[in-house]
């Protein structure tokens, strides 16, 4: 009896599933360390700029009371001071930029991965890559000499045959003869088409990526079944790259929420609340700061960084709701591979 239980023990414990020690490679060991250690500093990093900034605004909020979130007119000496026009314009010249650069980025991505040559396709992925680097302030100066004569004249007719909406109407008649060219400079427009053309490459780049990547078979089962390029980028590509489009386009609004240089060079200062986007003056949180900032002391200089403050939540905020949008759309979802 005692052998035969003795024999069912080991046939019992060779059944059993050995314990693999999962032991790392030293290199493995240094690298996972490292980069545990460059994302907990960056965590870190974003954490204490946000109390900073956060700590800023205790005395902001004691010194002009919670009106600084409400009051339009930026007058640090008359203690009436608000960020109101300053945060809607930010969101008219991201929200004009974003309607404008997403379907560039959308359509430039699917030309480059999938109707472009092999030959073609390479230095279209360079001159969108040089596109993406190219400094704000170059931008600034393209949107202000360049780009402004232009669209003035676009502004004008879409003045003239979509006035009658509240968003196109300006205070200047545009069939005049000699119409006033300064009401339409100078505006959220304008400034929302500069800044599309900064924020088109960045999120081009992102969704090109994910596009590339849609499984090859996919692609040959679905036009093997008779459906034209269309039909296939439309079943299989656009699906898998569902994620890739969110987070480029989020990509690109967080970029436009911030920009400064070439917002400060299109648009003239004017601290009051407007939903016209083509007449002129509009200020952004970004280009308040840029303006203020090198004067600002005391409590006007506690004032710009609770502005800042808020900039900061509103592109944060962007961030994480892309980032959970993404979770659950993550590329490949509508695909089996």
């Amino acid at each position: 009896m005692t052998a035969e239980v003795a024999s069912v023990a080991s046939a019992e414990n060779e059944d059993r599933p050995r314990r693999i020690a999962a032991s790392l490679h030293p290199a493995d060991r240094v690298f996972r360390m490292g980069t545990r250690g460059v994302g907990v500093f960056v965590l870190l990093l974003v954490g204490a700029i946000g109390v900073f900034l956060g700590l800023q605004l205790i005395p902001t909020v004691h010194l002009y009371g919670w009106h600084f979130f409400t009051q339009e007119r930026w007058q640090p000496g008359t203690k009436t001071s608000g960020i109101s026009a300053a945060v809607v314009g930010t969101i008219e010249v991201a929200v004009i930029a974003l309607a404008v650069a997403f379907p560039l980025a959308l359509s430039t991505a699917l030309y480059i991965t999938e109707i472009a040559s092999a030959r073609a396709r390479t230095w279209l992925i360079a001159l969108v890559d040089l596109m993406a680097a190219v400094p704000s302030i170059v931008y600034g100066a393209w949107g202000a000499f360049e780009l402004e004569p232009h669209a003035r004249d676009l502004a004008r007719w879409l003045s003239s045959y979509l006035g009658f909406l509240p968003i196109f109407k300006v205070d200047a008649d545009p069939h005049a003869a000699v119409w006033e060219k300064s009401r339409f400079t100078s505006s959220v427009f304008i400034a929302g088409l500069t800044v599309a053309m900064m924020v088109t490459p960045l999120a081009c780049a992102v969704m090109r990526g994910v596009f590339a990547q849609a499984p090859i078979g996919e692609r040959e089962a679905s036009l093997a079944l008779g459906a034209t390029r269309w039909g296939m980028i439309r079943t299989v590509v656009l699906p898998f790259g569902r994620g890739g489009i969110i987070g480029g386009t989020m990509l690109g609004l967080g970029r436009a929420l911030g920009e400064t240089v070439a917002v400060l060079l299109i648009i003239a200062p004017a601290f009051n609340i407007k939903f016209r986007i083509l007449q002129t003056g509009a200020i952004t949180v970004s280009s308040l700061i840029a303006n203020f900032f090198g004067e600002a002391t005391g409590g006007q200089l506690k004032a710009l960084l609770a502005a800042g403050f808020v900039l900061f939540v509103m592109t944060l905020a962007v961030n994480t709701v892309a980032g959970i949008v993404v979770t659950r759309s993550r590329s490949g979802s509508a695909t089996e591979i």
